[in-house]
């Protein structure tokens, strides 16, 4: 008994030591994520992503790097992009380089690896981006270029009501981004914290003949792990720091680091649904490629300088500032999950629209049941691509209960299906909605 109380507490602390370590450069992460959401939307990114050739690329793979997007995120905005005339290598640049990091999760990886790896891997990421789109236009014959969509015209995709942009720099950084990396960032310190506590130092070192320690074999099995499973690119670090501590090379740590935020089984499925088997396959493939390659080469690089491998958490902050830090963070990221948008905020996105247009002449309402949304731009995206759709007047879509509601005039069934499939997503259902129940609905 006296053992498990021993181990409780011992998990308990590094808990509490991870968090308060990353938790001031993650607070400063959340606002400058707030301050790039702002400052660079993506119907403007779209618009620099036009036509063939390198610097496309360069550009999608580059704007990718900063953005916080994770992994199943980061399609329907890569499918969006390539609706709106944006080349298939710009597209797979932008679809590799922006789940491998997010200038979020760079702040952490600064705070809690040291600035090796904070250099190393947007770095990585970047070049990635250029590699995959490189091949991805390569091989992609000149007559397949999608057709451009039209986009969304007259602010129809801006907020129903204009905020002040600090509000809206501080509502994204601290309500929506943490609402949509709190989960998996919760479950990521946890596992850290058991690491920490249960694993004895150096086990991976003297255990499978020290194949975990480094080489090609230690990264094929970091591979086999990030690959299929879901982590985001924020919560991968503090189990990358932990197990590099249990013995685990910087190079193997770095191959979970790119592979397991970059790719999970349901966004491979996804890109080979809407972009094809051959994207599909580039994106795998180069992925995969550049995780090895790059894991062998920060190994080399470690050794060639004789830098220590264990974790170099940053210790200029001062422990008043880590543990009011710590309670800020761990409060605004229970705050934004438990927290419903209520009419008026700034991710509420047409309570103003459907109260003025349900009782419109020749109205038209539909619920539309959507499976596969996991993040507030995957939310984003839907709205935007039924926008763009004839017809359609406004779209509030509820992430939480999977559902879109569609206000216009002439609603085809047909186009609202192929405007959501288009993103990756499966529509379930399209349910029409008697005016009755629209307009007791708004009343309330």
């Amino acid at each position: 008994m006296d053992n498990v109380l021993q181990e409780f507490l011992q998990f308990l602390e590094g808990f509490w030591r991870i968090v308060g370590q990353m938790s001031p450069y993650l607070l400063f992460g959340f606002l400058i994520a707030g301050v790039l959401n702002e400052l660079i939307s993506p119907a403007w990114v779209e618009r620099h992503l036009g036509g063939r050739g390198p610097w496309p690329i360069i550009k999608a793979s580059a704007f990718g790097v900063p953005l916080p997007l994770c992994s199943c995120g980061v399609i329907p905005v890569a499918a969006s992009l390539r609706r709106h005339g944006a080349s298939r290598g710009a597209t797979t640049a932008f679809l590799i380089s922006t789940p491998q990091t997010g200038v979020d999760s760079l702040v952490v990886t600064f705070s809690l690896l040291g600035p090796v790896y904070a250099v190393f891997r947007p770095v990585v990421a970047l070049i990635s981006g250029i590699v995959g789109g490189g091949i991805a236009d390569a091989i992609e014959p000149r007559d397949t270029e999608a057709a451009k969509a039209d986009a969304c015209q007259d602010e129809c995709c801006t907020d129903s009501v204009q905020r002040h942009w600090l509000i809206r720099i501080f509502h994204y950084g601290f309500v929506v981004l943490a609402r949509d990396i709190g989960r998996a960032l919760l479950i990521g310190l946890v596992v850290a914290a058991l690491i920490s506590s249960l694993v004895p130092p150096d086990f991976f070192v003297g255990k499978l003949g020290g194949v975990l320690a480094g080489g090609i074999g230690a990264m094929l099995i970091m591979m086999a792990l990030g690959i299929p499973i879901y982590v985001c690119a924020t919560a991968s670090v503090p189990v990358a720091a932990a197990l590099i501590t249990k013995g685990v090379s910087p190079g193997a740590a770095l191959v979970f680091l790119m592979t397991g935020p970059a790719t999970n089984a349901a966004t491979i499925a996804t890109v080979w649904k809407t972009m094809g088997p051959r994207t599909a396959g580039v994106y795998l493939l180069t992925v995969a490629g550049m995780a090895v390659g790059s894991g062998l080469l920060l190994d080399a690089l470690f050794d060639m300088q004789h830098w220590d491998p264990k974790p170099v958490g940053m210790e200029m902050i001062p422990m008043w500032l880590q543990i009011a830090s710590a309670v800020v963070l761990l409060a605004v990221i229970v705050l934004a999950m438990v927290r419903r948008p209520s009419p008026g905020d700034p991710d509420d996105h047409s309570a103003d629209e459907a109260a003025h247009d349900h009782d419109e002449p020749g109205s038209a309402s539909v619920t539309v049941d959507i499976s596969g949304m996991t993040c507030s731009h995957c939310a984003d995206a839907v709205r935007r691509a039924l926008l763009e759709s004839p017809g359609i007047r406004s779209v509030n879509v509820d992430l939480r209960a999977g559902q879109a509601v569609i206000i216009g005039g002439d609603l085809d069934e047909n186009t609202i299906r192929q405007a959501v499939e288009s993103l990756g997503y499966t529509v379930a259902a399209i349910v029409s909605t008697p005016a009755g129940a629209r307009k007791a609905t708004n009343d309330q």
